[in-house]
């Protein structure tokens, strides 16, 4: 039981479920295109991995106070995900997208030069995943997200 009384891990976890669920009304609102499964992925408006730290800083800070050294260690992990989430990520994220294109064109050649029996298999085979990190607006929303879940969660508790 006192692990449901742990307020930073509660704030973070709430605000990585928040995050991905209003991933989909927010898909559907700004590219009219309704996709659940984005609830369960990687990428996409807002950050998942932001809102979970920030609301885990933002609480530990309420609990412990700014000049905490656990404070202080949350923030600067949350600084290096959240960096992370944009930098390293993303970047590949973008090359998914050129291995992907790269993957399209050779199945092309190869589907041209002649009619290969095994072409079923290249067709089944999953793309390599392009949403794997996040837009720095991405980020800033995130974070703020998991500012306010932690916010209102202190205000509520």
């Amino acid at each position: 039981m006192s692990l449901l009384q742990n307020m930073p891990l509660l704030s973070a976890l709430i605000a990585i479920i928040v995050a991905q669920v209003i991933k989909v009304p927010i898909r559907a609102i700004t590219e009219k295109q309704v996709q659940p499964d984005l609830a369960f992925s990687t990428g996409g408006m807002p950050s998942s991995h932001s809102a979970a730290v920030a609301a885990l800083t933002t609480s530990i800070g309420f609990e412990t106070g700014l000049s905490s050294p656990v404070f202080a260690a949350s923030f600067v992990f949350s600084i290096i995900i959240m960096f992370d989430a944009s930098g390293v990520r993303r970047a590949a994220g973008e090359q998914a997208i050129l291995l992907n294109l790269l993957l399209k064109d050779f199945q092309r050649f190869v589907d041209e030069a002649k009619n290969w029996g095994s072409k079923q298999e290249f067709e089944k085979n999953r793309e390599i995943r392009e949403m794997l990190g996040h837009q720095p607006i991405e980020v800033f929303v995130g974070a703020l997200t998991g500012i306010a879940i932690s916010l209102i969660i202190y205000l509520l508790f």
